[in-house]
């Protein structure tokens, strides 16, 4: 009798079950067609039909073909790896990765002899596929369940649509040009939207995106300190990063150095904030920090921004003097910018010419004239001073004096009929003048064209729940309170927390300031090549208050804690 011949157009699976006499020929032909009418796979539509069970099934195909069987319901969901294969495959060719060894991937799938499935898995992954045989119905269910958790968990943090837009209409282009269609899925774009709405109304300076082996963490900064907001699927942080990276300007393709660039978000037709855009290569993938930049920081006003009366007099006297030198110094978001571009505010009048060098414009001015150095095309913050005096300034602002070369441009403008102001990196303002020697300036340049230094920090303000504090009067001394202080005419006060504050006790920051004039016998010192002690014990007799005294006032006036102060000016 001649052997039975089976029609090659089945599948594996198919052709493995009517050979073994499991399935009549017709039936596996009938189902074999629903199922590509259906879109759905052969198994699946078996298990539908209710010819075979899905155990059953998997039993036979992982007899029949020889992989191990599993039971899903083993599997702990929380467990898996969600970023070893990509979302779309595992849907698209009903497979799902369980485990990575080395270089060996375990796929669970309900159709082993489905090769081009195994095939695809392997070319994506550029790994050794392991097939493991599962139940069909839980292989679906198991797949339905990721997939609907990532969704929901992106579209849970999707609110209002905003409008995200580039500041020029080349560089949007260019970046058009390089958009995969992944980097336009709508709950990663919602997603974003979501955390840059919430971090601009919670009132973050920055938000940090942070790729782990296991895990991937957004954080808000937020009074200067981190907190976790949010750890979404670890595998939409490639697709998360290139849409940050399209629209800041970025080279999407570039992974492995670091890249800087900004991007514009229009909340409203009169509002609109930048972000400043660095990422950073790491082990895991990029890291990419924003800093959100709000011009409407730069117009609240010198006193919004805590300098005590006599500091204030002693600025604006500074800032109205035909010529001289300014400098702003502190540690990184310090708020030393926004200092900067208040000053800048004040003086920003029809008549004024101001131009200012930045690396790069953290704040939108209009009315002065702002410039991004640029390095790598030559353009300097010296190359940029030198343009500058060109061009008939009366104020120039100079982000930061990195070296000698702009330090001795920018002293010369101020000897020469300038305003100039800039920053520089120093814990407090008699460092400064011992700065500008070590850089290489000369002592007599200094004595002359330096008129006033300011040293600031930022710290946290007490909520409206915060409570008297009962502090022993040993430990106010120790913190620098004299004992005409404590003349029971003030009380300290201590953070509680509560729903408005989110729990912290603080709400806001307020600058605490060291305000530090050149006086004529500072000159003399710097000229004699006085140390940052000397100047100090100077400014101390001439009534300089430092960073802690300074502090000990915003605690007076019941605007901050102790504990804060300390911590901030750390003396």
């Amino acid at each position: 009798m001649a052997a039975t011949t089976i029609p090659t157009k089945f599948s594996g699976l198919a052709h493995a079950l009517v050979q073994s006499s499991r399935l009549q020929e017709a039936d596996a032909e009938a189902i074999q067609s629903q199922a590509s009418i259906d879109g759905l796979s052969f198994v699946t539509k078996l298990v539908q039909s209710k010819k075979m069970s899905a155990l059953e099934v998997a039993e036979f195909a992982a007899h029949t073909f020889g992989f191990p069987l599993l039971d899903l319901a083993a599997i702990d969901v929380d467990h898996l790896q969600k970023d070893l294969l990509d979302a779309k495959l595992t849907q698209s060719r009903r497979v799902l990765a369980l485990q990575k060894r080395g270089n060996r991937l375990f796929i669970a799938t309900s159709d082993p002899a489905n090769l081009h499935a195994l095939d695809d898995v392997r070319f994506k992954t550029s790994l050794t596929v392991e097939p493991v045989v599962v139940e069909d119905d839980k292989l679906g269910a198991l797949i339905e369940k990721i997939a609907e958790a990532t969704d929901t968990s992106l579209q849970n943090l999707a609110g209002e649509d905003i409008d995200l837009e580039f500041t020029d209409e080349d560089a949007a282009a260019k970046g058009d040009e390089g958009i995969s269609t992944e980097i336009d899925d709508a709950p990663v774009v919602r997603f974003l939207q979501k955390i840059l709405l919430d971090a601009i109304n919670t009132g973050v300076s920055d938000i940090h995106f942070e790729p782990y082996e296991k895990y991937y963490r957004i954080r808000y900064r937020l009074d200067g300190v981190l907190s976790e907001v949010a750890q979404p699927p670890l595998a939409i942080k490639d697709k998360l990063s290139s849409r940050i990276k399209v629209i800041s300007k970025l080279d999407i393709s570039e992974k492995r150095i670091p890249q800087d660039g900004r991007m514009k978000l229009v909340l409203s037709k009169n509002r609109a904030i930048d972000f400043r855009v660095s990422t950073l290569p790491t082990l895991y993938g990029e890291k990419i920090v924003m800093r959100i930049l709000d011009p409407t920081s730069a117009t609240l006003g010198v006193d919004a921004l805590g300098y005590e009366p006599d500091q204030k007099e002693f600025l604006l006297n500074a800032i109205h003097r035909p010529y001289g030198m300014i400098l702003v110094t502190g540690p990184t978001g310090s708020g030393k910018t926004v200092s900067l571009y208040t000053c800048l505010n004040i003086l920003n009048e029809p008549g004024v010419n101001i131009s200012t060098a930045e690396d790069p414009a953290e704040i939108n001015l209009p009315g002065v004239n702002q410039v991004n150095v640029n390095d790598k095309a030559g353009l300097t913050f010296a190359a940029a001073l030198k343009s500058f005096l060109r061009q008939d300034p009366d104020v120039i602002m100079v982000g930061e004096i990195r070296d000698l070369e702009t330090a001795d441009i920018s002293i010369k403008a101020a000897q020469t009929g300038h305003m100039v102001l800039s920053t520089l990196h120093t814990n407090d303002a008699p460092a400064t003048l011992t700065r500008l020697m070590n850089m290489g300036v000369a002592p007599f340049n200094i004595a002359s064209s330096v008129i006033l230094i300011t040293a600031q920090r930022l710290c946290r303000r007490l909520c409206k729940c915060k409570q008297p504090l009962d502090i022993p009067r040993e430990a106010l001394l120790r913190a620098g309170f004299k004992e005409e202080d404590l003349d029971g005419s003030w009380q300290p006060y201590g953070h509680v927390g509560c729903e408005l504050c989110k729990g912290s006790g603080y709400k806001g920051r307020v600058g605490i300031y060291q305000v530090m004039p050149i006086s004529d016998e500072m000159s003399r010192l710097i000229m004699k090549n006085g140390t940052a002690h000397d100047i100090a014990d100077q400014a101390r007799r001439e009534g300089v208050r430092d960073l802690r005294q300074s502090g000990l006032l915003k605690v007076k006036a019941g605007l901050t804690s102790l504990e804060e102060i300390e911590a901030v000016t750390n003396e």
